[in-house]
């Protein structure tokens, strides 16, 4: 493979490039407009209560079912199909405001699709998905895997990696619909009304949380990125041009923060693109290993571990991801010992410190380039960094969370009984796209993660730097600084 094929994964495409709308306002738009849709429910008009949601199985015929009884007619195969055509359509829509081919994406799409929900159901199989011992009792089994339905986001993982490293000619056919930093763009817009709704419960602990969020990133990435950056320049003698984009990648948001500090250095555009493809690998590597590392150490700190994956695991998707997967597992584990935690709480803290990461990375850009432009790079014609790159390289989707939250918990706590009480439902069903975003997200990061051709493009050096940063210092740091704020505190107990 190519640095050209690289490049053609990660970078803009260049009718993109020139589009009114770009990838972040698109995310935005199609979150907004799904909670919007889930929030007329709250005046008795169920608009997508036909979405599609899988239960843990033993009998295929009973996984599927619309998500709203209103629905039920439908069936779960006529659910599974109307969610497949209204996905296609909103997102072909999105292609053509992003000026992509609609006939090739739409057709891509509905490969990515069906091979991502089916993952999805085989891993709501109950020997895999069943948690409890009346669980497994109800089932008619005798073991399981005890993953949860959550944890089949792994099956929808291993399914790409799977079509990346063997099938690497389909993986090509079907990149215009590989698109894991819109679907968790999405996702997260979607996830704030989610997390508001959570939150609103407990008000007092969720604010807390933000705090610790807040003041965690802070410390966390003040250390991280000079010593990742020293790391670069004088254990491994890269230059600046590469050492800047490597240390954002590695500690602050993977592929974001990696071109976002490219670009504000006015690097090549190879070196953030290939930053970029070593940051999916080393997500694929953390997901499939931090989660399963948080269950086993820190079970009874579940706080700590969402915190965890915010600060360690790079990229939106990978991070987010993550976080639930670890919820999953840690939700499990607990419910096997008898307690029963709320859920949301672990994905919530993972996300929530991932937002304020991403809300970083346009202030660290507009630093680096200021830097660069003032004191580097300095040319007889260049041009001072101005305020309004912050803005310019701000991560757009963080304003759709940010509305879906606060929209979310005004209607859970500033709104009559009778309308708040229905809250929960109305978001629960917007909630069950979020879903199926996550879904579409970890099958697309297994799709972008062909090892045997990124290590052909001379990755050696770039993922010892990766490895010897990431494994020896940031991960432990992360978990020592999430340790600090977050030890201590649980969520609420269900009921």
């Amino acid at each position: 493979m190519s640095n050209a094929y690289v490049a053609k994964i990660h970078a803009p495409r260049a009718a993109e490039a020139t589009a009114l709308l770009n990838e972040d306002w698109l995310a935005v738009i199609l979150g907004l407009f799904i909670f919007v849709l889930g929030l007329a429910a709250l005046v008795h008009v169920d608009l997508i209560g036909w979405v599609v949601s899988t239960s843990v199985w033993s009998n295929l015929s009973q996984a599927l079912g619309p998500a709203s009884k209103g629905y039920a007619s439908l069936g779960g195969i006529g659910a599974l199909v109307a969610t497949y055509v209204a996905l296609t359509v909103a997102l072909s829509a999105g292609a053509a405001a992003l000026q992509t081919d609609v006939k090739r994406f739409a057709l891509a799409f509905t490969a990515v699709f069906w091979i991502a929900y089916a993952s999805w159901i085989v891993g709501n199989y109950a020997h895999f998905a069943a948690v409890t011992p009346a669980e497994q009792q109800k089932f008619g089994i005798t073991w399981s895997l005890k993953l949860t339905n959550e944890g089949a986001y792994i099956f929808a993982l291993i399914a790409g990696l799977i079509i990346a490293n063997f099938l690497p000619r389909f993986a090509e056919a079907i990149k215009d619909a590989v698109r894991p930093e819109l679907y968790i763009k999405v996702a997260i817009v979607i996830l704030g009304g989610f997390f508001a709704v959570t939150a609103a419960g407990k008000l007092s602990l969720a604010s807390s949380l933000i705090l610790r969020g807040v003041a965690a990133i802070v410390e966390a990435y003040l250390i991280y990125w000079a010593v990742v950056y020293f790391i670069a320049r004088k254990w491994f003698g890269f230059s600046r041009e590469w050492a800047a984009p490597l240390a954002s990648g590695i500690s602050i948001c993977g592929v974001s923060a990696a071109i976002a500090t490219g670009g504000a250095i006015r690097s090549r555009p190879v070196v953030p693109v290939l930053v970029s493809s070593l940051v999916v690998v080393f997500a694929v590597t953390e997901v499939l290993i931090l989660p399963f590392a948080a269950q086993l150490w820190l079970a009874h700190e579940p706080l700590v571990a969402g915190a965890w994956m915010g600060l360690a695991v790079k990229t939106d998707g990978a991070a987010v991801a993550a976080g639930g997967i670890t919820e999953s597992l840690i939700l499990a584990k607990n419910a096997a010992e008898g307690v029963h935690y709320q859920p949301g709480w672990i994905l919530g803290t993972a996300a929530t410190i991932k937002v304020f990461i991403d809300i970083f990375i346009g202030i660290w850009a507009f630093v680096l380039g200021y830097i660069w432009t003032n004191h580097i790079n300095v040319t007889p014609d260049t041009n001072k960094a101005k305020a309004r790159e912050i803005w310019q390289r701000f991560p757009k989707f963080i304003i759709g969370f940010v509305i879906t939250f606060f929209v979310g918990l005004y209607l859970a706590l500033g709104t009559p009984a009778d309308v708040a009480r229905n809250v929960p439902a109305a978001i629960g069903e917007a909630n069950t796209f979020r879903v199926i975003f996550f879904i579409l997200t970890f099958f697309s990061i297994g799709v972008l993660s062909n090892f045997r051709a990124l290590w052909q493009e001379g990755f050696g050096k770039l993922a010892a730097v990766y490895v010897v940063s990431l494994f020896g210092f940031v991960v432990w740091v992360g978990l020592a600084i999430s340790w600090i704020f977050f030890n201590g505190i649980t969520p609420p107990l269900a009921g």
